[in-house]
């Protein structure tokens, strides 16, 4: 896309021409037209001799003597349209050269072959529906346009197929997951976006002030404290994917806001949400892929069955010593240190040991791997296991160096989860949040949860290298 001076020069040509076809009676932002079927439904109900109707935006065209061959790209593909001035009238042909690429028209006839092999529809009557008054891209390829692609998004679509493609296996990857998950007897339901406490999560929330009530207000971070209420309430196996916001860096796997799906089933644990989730990614990925082997390169991964369970500790201890557990917290420090990691004098133990793991150990574990028996300190919401009341019983999903799910056996017990929540509030009694507590009071069956970050889920099974690449409109800085 060029800016300026050019593109201003581009734009007055455009409405010189536009100009031109008001006077020859065509309106340049038409109405609704009727069509046959999108382009890729045409082509595959191709019929020789076929009478169709189609529309779509003009990518290419090319002028030969007394006719023109053009291209049509709609959501769904291209084709090749054929305008003849004997067949169309010298009116409507010229009035066909006067219009630039990018402008978008219907057109009926008929289905025929060239002699290069193409399907192709020859032209009988053609409509203007809009005439675009700034050029299309160009190539957009190369770093040096990774920004404009991303911000004017709407061209990368039409300039780029793959993109399409890219956006295209998003959508099904989230109807797919839909499916699966009605198909198991999970319900789908929504829970408020706009919270009083933002709880659910260790995270920076969004914040607001909602006039009617006087209050101040914050985007959710997580809907789990809801879900976990309808738990209480008798709903027994339910999901909600939809968006949550944190307001935290940009960088290539964090987007202030980004899609999650949560799924919460009574009488579960830990164990039937590793069940649960490797059915998910696999077949999700056998249905919308054909494969379990994505990606490609260093972003290459096996989404084989069995997937590796391993527990924290255990990676911890294999990476820096089998001793670490045993350290005093300056040693440990001063080890980390010498790993190359900054670590804050202030920083404890737990703080310490997760810099080593999501520093050092994370990013290595490409295939789908179980991390299990996090620290205590780390899993707020989740269940001691019953062998060591230092730990919780829950797991980190990593796949390609990063976590794509988290899944716990739930806290349901409401006296633990107080002391918790005050630990964690480190005494601001305004931080815990009394009214689900209350809700937990009433009794929550056990129950296993799991949260997928979707938009991680998608950067796995395309091989994308970029939250940025998979969400249609990424959060940029102000022109």
């Amino acid at each position: 896309m060029e800016h300026g001076a050019k593109e201003n020069e581009f734009r007055e040509q455009r409405l010189i021409n536009l100009g031109k076809l008001k006077e020859m009676g065509y309106q340049p932002f038409g109405q609704a037209f009727e069509r046959t079927g999108r382009l890729s439904e045409i082509l595959a109900g191709y019929e020789e001799n076929k009478a169709v109707k189609i529309a779509g935006r003009i990518v290419s065209k090319r002028t030969m003597g007394k006719s023109i061959f053009a291209h049509l790209q709609d959501g769904s593909g291209r084709f090749q349209i054929y305008i003849k001035k004997d067949t169309i009238g010298e009116q409507a042909f010229a009035a066909f050269e006067l219009l630039d690429l990018g402008d978008q028209i219907g057109a009926d006839g008929e289905l025929f072959v060239t002699k290069m092999g193409e399907r192709t529809l020859k032209v009988l009557n053609w409509t203007l529906l809009c005439k675009a008054l700034l050029p299309l891209p160009e190539k957009w390829h190369g770093l040096s346009d990774v920004e404009l692609r991303y911000r004017y998004r709407y061209l990368d679509l039409i300039a780029n197929q793959e993109v399409r493609d890219l956006f295209n296996k998003r959508i099904e990857i989230i109807r797919e997951i839909r499916a699966f998950l009605a198909g198991r007897g999970f319900y789908e339901v929504e829970t408020p976006m706009i919270q009083q406490m933002a709880g659910g999560a260790a995270a920076n929330p969004f914040k607001t002030h909602y006039n009617a009530l006087g209050a101040d207000m914050f985007l959710r971070i997580a809907p789990e404290l809801y879900l976990k209420r309808l738990l209480v309430g008798g709903f027994d196996k339910v999901f909600e994917l939809n968006r949550n916001f944190r307001n935290e860096g940009l960088d290539r796997f964090h987007n202030p806001e980004f899609t999650m799906v949560e799924i919460y089933e009574a009488f579960g644990d830990v164990r039937s949400m590793m069940t649960l989730v490797q059915d998910l990614v696999t077949g999700v990925a056998q249905k919308v892929l054909g494969t379990l082997q994505v990606g490609a390169g260093e972003a290459a991964v096996d989404l084989s069955l069995p997937w590796r369970t391993v527990a924290y500790k255990d990676l911890v201890r294999d990476k820096v010593g089998a001793d670490w557990f045993e350290l005093p917290v300056e040693t440990a420090r001063e080890k980390a240190r010498g790993l190359g990691l900054d670590v804050p004098n202030e920083w404890g133990f737990t703080e310490i040991t997760q810099e080593v793991y999501e520093k050092l150990i994370e990013k290595t574990l490409m295939n789908p791997t179980f991390v299990t028996r996090l620290p205590v300190d780390l899993v707020p919401l989740a269940k001691r296991c019953p062998d060591d009341a230092s730990v919780v019983d829950v797991f980190e999903l990593v796949i390609r160096g990063r976590e794509i799910a988290p899944g716990y056996t739930e806290l349901n017990d409401p006296l633990d989860q107080r002391k918790r929540f005050e630990d964690q509030a480190g005494g601001d009694a305004s931080k815990i949040d009394e009214d689900f507590l209350t809700a937990l009071e009433h009794g929550m069956p056990p129950a296993g949860g799991m949260g997928i970050g979707i938009d991680r889920l998608v950067i796995v099974l395309t091989g994308a290298e970029s939250i940025r690449d998979v969400v249609l409109f990424p959060q940029l800085k102000a022109k």
